[in-house]
């Protein structure tokens, strides 16, 4: 991929994790990303704030910052320790937007808030206002500022999180996007801000280690586009004619699909990410859902050049070992995800014995 060369497809997924107090990686973080770590590895880091506007998510405080020197001091920890462990790290950059629930008034393509749902019933969203012409070079300049501030810390790279219902995902879907400057209105305005994000960080740091994540059929936050597949290859042709080293892709919603014998209707990957394998010419991502079987399929029919994984490991921070011995799966504990406990949930996971297929314990329900 690039200038980097890798010893297997598995990707860990960039999760918030919420343990990062005060905006600042805490040691108990460096714990978490070198279990994970693998000789010739890829690891992409949590979702990180550009600024002090860009958080405000009460289910998720203590998410990490690279907009100050402490905090880039704070990431340089966990970023050696990923790298003596042999493995390539990543920085995602993120900015919330109207998704925010602690900013009275957080910016926004619009000034819609977030429609509450069966998915986001215990949140209470702000009334968002929507970011004026003049201030989105601010907010660029907040990415491209971030960007190098990942690369001084030293990470080999920086992924633009434009998906799931954030900042830059409110601007490229129709669903959210009511515009009627040159901002909103075609696809291409629409998508716009976030290509002129990329830019800027593709000037500040170079193609080559730049990645982009998408979610073009994502509905999280009631941030849905009424036609995700031209959502999808409009952003697939203008990332690869800007020569971006990868996109992160996530599946759509798991489908149903009957049993061939009549049995219970199993949940199946949709696989509609096709046409941007076509459009894209870089290195493909995808995730969302997948098994080790459905990870070697992708890689294997060329719909994907590697695999992301997020659940799996976060439960097994040794996955792509227990992948390669086909060895058990530990199961992931839901209630844990987002709690701010520095081990349970985090760093307490149990790896393989060595020289065996068998767990070193069973704690709590986690086998």
């Amino acid at each position: 991929m690039g200038p980097f060369r890798f010893s297997h497809r598995i990707v860990l997924s960039p999760m918030t994790r919420s343990r990062s107090y005060g905006n600042l990686p805490q040691p108990h973080v460096v714990e978490y990303y070198a279990q994970r770590a693998t000789e010739g590895g890829l690891l992409i880091a949590e979702a990180t704030i550009v600024s002090p506007d860009s958080r405000g998510m009460g289910l998720i405080p203590h998410t990490p910052g690279i907009w100050t020197k402490e905090q880039v001091q704070a990431w340089k920890p966990v970023v050696d320790a990923v790298h003596a462990k042999g493995a390539t790290f990543f920085c995602q950059i993120w900015h919330v937007g109207r998704a925010s629930d602690t900013e009275e008034r957080p910016i926004s393509s619009t000034d819609k808030p977030v429609e509450k749902n069966e998915e986001n019933y215990f949140m209470d969203f702000s009334t968002p206002r929507p970011l004026t012409v003049e201030e989105i070079p601010g907010v660029i300049n907040h990415f491209r500022i971030t960007a190098k501030n990942a690369m001084e810390t030293g990470f080999d790279g920086v992924e633009v999180h434009a998906a799931n219902g954030y900042l830059l995902d409110q601007f490229m879907k129709d669903g959210v996007n009511d515009r009627a400057d040159e901002y909103g209105g075609t696809l291409s305005k629409r998508c716009r801000f976030a290509l002129e994000v990329v830019d800027a960080v593709v000037d500040e740091v170079g193609p080559d280690h730049v990645g982009v994540r998408l979610s073009p059929y994502s509905t999280w936050l009631s941030c849905r586009d009424s036609d995700p597949d031209a959502l999808a290859a409009h952003m697939s042709r203008e990332l690869s004619r800007r020569d971006v080293l990868y996109l992160n892709v996530v599946e759509p919603e798991m489908a149903f699909a009957e049993d061939a014998d009549g049995g219970e209707a199993r949940r199946v990957i949709p696989h509609r990410l096709h046409g941007m394998r076509e459009a894209f010419e870089g290195t493909l991502m995808v995730g969302g859902g997948y098994d080790r079987k459905e990870g070697n399929w992708a890689v294997a029919q060329g719909y994907a050049d590697m695999v992301v994984y997020g659940r799996l490991f976060l439960a097994n921070p040794d996955l792509p070992e227990r992948f390669r011995r086909d060895a058990p799966l530990n199961k992931y504990h839901r209630p844990t995800f987002y709690t701010d406990d520095p081990v349970v949930g985090y760093t307490d996971y149990p790896f393989l014995h060595d020289g065996g297929d068998k767990v070193i314990r069973e704690e709590n329900g986690v086998i």
